[in-house]
């Protein structure tokens, strides 16, 4: 991996500039952090961490250390330089600069860093803000110092030295403030997902993970980088050969690619600028697919090898990649500040040019692989073109089987036009289909009954798709098409919501769903469409009628108000339920609770259905053991 070195005597007092206060942040902490749940939480620790990262990157540094200390608080360390120590030009000392004032820090300028993931420059005086409390312990200049923090940033012990030591870094422990972030707690597989996406950008760093409450530890560390990531991604999957990797600098932007291609229908491609992940892609992404593309096709037209040309999508199939880009202070620029996406317009032609170079000369010199992904890739595209024709003939109602035909014999549709407000509910069961359809808004709420479990997606093609009854009546009911073709904006219904049973089976269903929506509508989930139903588990009689409950705890936390035993009725499937009682409990938007499916972490993701839903046992297995806890307890009559 590549430094980027920055001048060693320039990061001093000097090099931190104020630009703002820190008022606005404890009122309307969602603008800094995205939410207040828990990954908003979460965020706090990836701004201090991202600092850390900086100093790694600009070539300080190479172990970082959290900690989830029994107390609910968390403790970030690193051997980086150090915060500077000195007194600021404000009056106040340096550390209480940066750590109570908004938009204080070495960023802004470009003598402190010459390339940054934290560019807003808000991460530690964000993380004080939503804080009860915040240590800092800072070696530099032969020196341990420290400064206290309390109560969202007000200083609780000014800096001070407290002892002499010849190392560098920073440690900053904080306890994020609980009437913020209610009911929230660090998670132990969170932060080691996340740094060990970091350890594999990161090639000459290690990164440490303790849980001290329950006793976890995780070490990362990978000397081939982001190789390692891409072998990570696909290590339950088939590969067509060895991973690819380039790596070159043009107008000042770093650029480092490593990708693979394997039997799978899926793409997955993953990145990452300044060593922050950018979810929602950008210009550097663009160019990459653009350059993929490009290459692919000048070999074949240059080769003799196709006829016509390849759609991006066709070529991206089965692709795992990783676009790592290091972008100077003064090109980079973030939609946002969550940093999702990137807009720096110079990243795609940089990441373009050097894709498109590096891929044409890789393809010329290693034939056999490029035939066969071009195989993969002419395959792809047979597949799509017969399937859209297929999909045509049904909406013209030219072909065997028109749309009205497939649909006519358990959907109901909803009669409204805005389909913004409309709403499809997958029901499990012709039974519970059945409830539904007779007491539901028909205006806004279609109903589609699903009969047993649906296909698993997770290495199924388009042409599986359709030849698959229950998913091609999802396909067109919805109605914007699939894979490469879906397009969100065309869909019949604003929300996509899955109701099943509150048992084994219905949770299947659900996964099984969920990997459909993933593998072929994915922007749904992108969009925030889809949802799953969340059924009540028991109703329960009491003095003043019968109330309905959510779950267990639920149901415990009645029981201690009641002052007679309760008479509890649980649920065991919706088909149990009236009409009346299922419209009321799950379907009236007044009444009922709906978990929306996001897409935080399109790796992680990845990882999981593949873990959960592939071919291998072995993988399952453990994934299960470590993750689920079983009880044969079913006793909801006391």
């Amino acid at each position: 991996m590549v430094k980027v070195m920055a001048n060693k005597n320039t990061y001093d007092e000097k090099s931190i500039k104020i630009l703002e206060g820190l008022e606005a942040v404890r009122k309307r902490p969602g603008m800094y952090i995205g939410s207040t749940d828990k990954r908003g939480m979460h965020h706090l620790v990836w701004e201090i961490v991202d600092n850390a990262i900086d100093e790694i990157i600009n070539g300080y540094g190479d172990y970082i250390k959290i900690i989830l200390q029994k107390d609910g608080s968390i403790t970030v360390a690193d051997n980086g330089r150090g915060v500077p120590i000195g007194m600021h030009e404000s009056g106040k000392s340096t550390p209480e600069v940066i750590y109570t004032v908004l938009h204080a820090g070495g960023k802004f300028e470009n003598s402190g860093y010459k390339v940054s993931g934290g560019l807003h420059g808000v991460g530690g005086s964000v993380v004080n803000a939503l804080s009860t409390k915040m240590e800092v312990t800072i070696y530099r200049e032969g020196k341990i110092s420290q400064i206290k923090f309390k109560n969202g940033g007000e200083v609780a012990s000014p800096l001070k030295t407290i002892g002499e030591s010849k190392k560098t870094g920073t440690i900053v422990n904080f306890l994020p403030d609980k009437e913020i972030f209610k009911n929230c707690n660090f998670s132990f597989t969170t932060i080691s997902e996340r740094m060990q996406e970091s350890a594999f950008l990161l090639s000459n760093v290690t990164i440490e993970i303790i849980d001290e409450e329950d006793n976890l530890n995780a070490k990362y560390h990978y000397e081939k980088g982001i190789n390692s990531f891409v072998e990570y991604i696909n290590e339950n999957k088939n590969p067509l050969h060895n991973v690819i990797n380039f790596k070159n600098t043009k107008n000042d932007i770093e650029v480092e690619i490593a990708m693979q291609y394997t039997d799978s229908y899926n793409e997955q491609i993953i990145s990452f600028v300044n060593n922050v992940k950018t979810a929602d892609g950008g210009t550097h992404e663009v160019g990459f697919k653009t350059g993929l593309t490009k290459a692919f096709n000048d070999y074949a037209k240059n080769n003799n090898v196709l006829k016509g040309s390849l759609d991006g999508s066709d070529v991206r199939e089965g692709l795992s990649a990783i676009i790592s880009v290091r972008i100077p202070e003064n090109l980079l620029q973030f939609e946002g500040q969550t940093k999702g996406k990137l807009g720096t317009p110079e990243a795609r032609n940089a990441v373009e040019s050097i894709t498109y170079e590096n891929l044409k000369f890789f393809l010329e010199e290693n034939k056999e692989v490029a035939l066969s992904i071009l195989d993969k890739a002419a395959k792809s595209k047979l597949a799509r073109e017969a399937a859209r024709k297929a999909r045509e003939q049904v909406r013209k109602g030219t072909g065997k089987n028109n749309k009205e035909r497939i649909l006519s014999e358990k959907f109901a549709k909803a009669t409204g036009k805005n389909y913004a407000l409309n709403e499809l509910f997958l029901v499990e069961g012709d039974s519970a289909g059945g409830s539904a359809k007779s007491n539901r808004n028909r205006e806004t709420q279609a109903i589609l009954p699903l009969r047993g479990k649906v296909l698993n997606c997770e290495k199924a093609s388009a042409k599986d798709i359709e030849a698959n009854a229950e998913l091609r009546q999802i396909e067109y009911a919805i109605g914007a098409g699939l894979g490469p073709d879906f397009d969100y904006h065309e869909s019949n219904f604003g929300k996509v919501i899955i109701m099943t049973d509150a048992d084994v089976d219905g949770s299947h269903i659900q996964i099984l769903l969920i990997t459909f929506f993933y593998r072929f509508m994915r922007p749904l989930i992108e969009q925030g469409m889809l949802y799953v139903a969340t059924p009540p588990l028991y109703s329960v009689e009491t003095s003043k009628g019968k109330i309905y409950i959510a779950d267990d705890e639920e149901l415990e936390e009645k029981r201690k108000e009641a002052k007679a035993p309760l008479k509890i009725q649980r649920f065991k499937g919706l088909g149990e339920m009236d009409a009346d009682e299922l419209y009321e409990t799950t379907m009236n938007p007044l009444n009922r609770r709906l978990l929306r499916v996001t897409l935080n972490d399109a790796a992680i993701a990845e990882k999981r259905i593949h873990v959960l839903m592939g071919d291998e046992v072995a993988p399952r297995k453990e994934w299960i053991n470590e993750n689920v806890d079983f009880t044969l307890e079913d006793d909801f009559r006391k």
